[in-house]
């Protein structure tokens, strides 16, 4: 499947997820039974199963889906790119952008794709350092480009809201294959790229 539509939800998982989240309100000491949280349960069910329905989504097909056949060569760069994920370890947000360059062999891919391939790594239980090698690697694979390269800088509400709440942190995690791993110059060309700000 390329894509879920995001009203579309499995009704035994839905059932199973409400009748969870009513029984934690209870045990965090609240009335789950109260006017205010009565549909909450079924709501949390239906968000958690719309931000994790990345697992639904096939990051390799949506590339193929739209590849055509290019001579050029040079660098392609999405900058920018909002992602929202939930970390895998307190199961709470984290938000950001993704930076992502390839250096094109043969192949290009519609550029809504790059794009699309962030929010289906982005929308499962994650953690930064992996999402951020999964989307390199879902493009090396579809492309087979001479390189790709991928920053992902995002903030961690594990970090802002709980434990040591550290609210202006920020994590920058990177992945590159090819002329971005072996060649400074063209790193140094990619992250040159993504920092300029447009006039």
């Amino acid at each position: 499947m390329l894509y879920k539509k995001t009203e579309e939800y499995n009704s035994e998982a839905l059932e199973g997820i409400s009748a969870n989240i009513k029984s934690s309100l209870d045990l965090l000491g609240e009335d789950s039974s109260r006017e205010g949280l009565i549909s909450t349960p079924l709501r949390v069910a239906k968000a958690w199963s719309y931000m994790t329905n990345g697992y639904q989504q096939d990051g390799l097909a949506i590339l193929k889906s739209a590849i055509f056949n290019e001579n050029s060569q040079e660098m392609v760069i999405v900058k920018d790119i909002e992602l929202y994920s939930m970390c895998e370890h307190h199961m709470v947000p984290f938000y950001g952008k993704a930076h992502i360059g390839y250096l094109p062999n043969g192949k290009i891919t519609g550029l809504s794709k790059l794009a699309r391939v962030v929010d289906v790594y982005a929308r499962r239980l994650q953690v930064q350092e992996r999402m951020t090698v999964q989307i390199r690697d879902a493009i090396q694979e579809a492309l087979d480009p001479h390189g790709v390269a991928v920053v992902i800088e995002a903030k961690h509400l594990c970090m802002m809201m709980r434990g040591v709440q550290k609210q202006n942190s920020s994590t920058v995690t990177s992945a590159f294959t090819g002329p971005f791993l072996e060649n400074s110059s063209t790193r140094k060309e990619f992250m040159d790229l993504i920092s300029h700000k447009l006039s």
